[in-house]
């Protein structure tokens, strides 16, 4: 099924699922919609896996992100997304995500709401070639240099608004 058909859970603007419509009609309208975000991070926490997306992805193609994940299916949990996620564009598979702070996404004519997790992994990883053509991992502080120059690093908009907030919870003694 071509992507812009993928069937996608509508919400509302307070985060309650309130319909289904398929993917290119949620971008085009500009639909309140589910996506989530998983943050791959070493098991000693030191590192992060970054990616960098595919040319031909309906958003934000050819851009820089930290979180794997994606928008969120008809019935689906957002902990189910984003183990679904994980599992289809890094191979990740066998761990649960356990769940950050959600937010509201706005901007380049888009609005949803991102629920945002994170796992410790060390294992194999697997790109889905469609969604990934360049992946590795990085320091907290190579991602704070990469994150410094947005012309080398363009960054997916709503994966640096994630990873800002990630970090500073991190900073203020809230997240590990």
């Amino acid at each position: 099924m071509p992507a812009e058909e993928e069937p996608v859970a509508v919400y509302d603007a307070a985060g309650s699922v309130v319909g289904v419509a398929p993917r290119g009609v949620v971008y085009r309208d500009g639909l309140w919609h589910g996506a989530t975000g998983v943050l791959v991070r070493s098991t000693d926490g030191d590192r992060v896996y970054l990616h960098r997306r595919s040319p031909d992805k309906l958003i934000f193609p050819g851009m820089y992100d930290c979180w794997a994940g994606g928008v969120i299916g008809p019935g689906e949990t957002p902990a189910a997304g984003a183990a679904r996620e994980l599992a289809e564009e890094l191979g990740v598979d066998g761990v649960t995500p356990m769940p950050h702070e959600p937010f509201a996404y706005v901007g380049s004519g888009l609005r949803y709401h991102v629920f945002t997790y994170e796992v410790r992994w060390d294992g194999p990883l697997r790109h889905q070639p469609e969604e990934i053509v360049w992946g590795g991992w990085v320091t907290l502080d190579e991602l704070r240099a990469c994150l410094a120059e947005p012309r080398r690093w363009p960054f997916v908009p709503d994966g640096r608004m994630g990873i800002e907030r990630w970090l500073a919870a991190r900073d203020a003694g809230l997240t590990d």
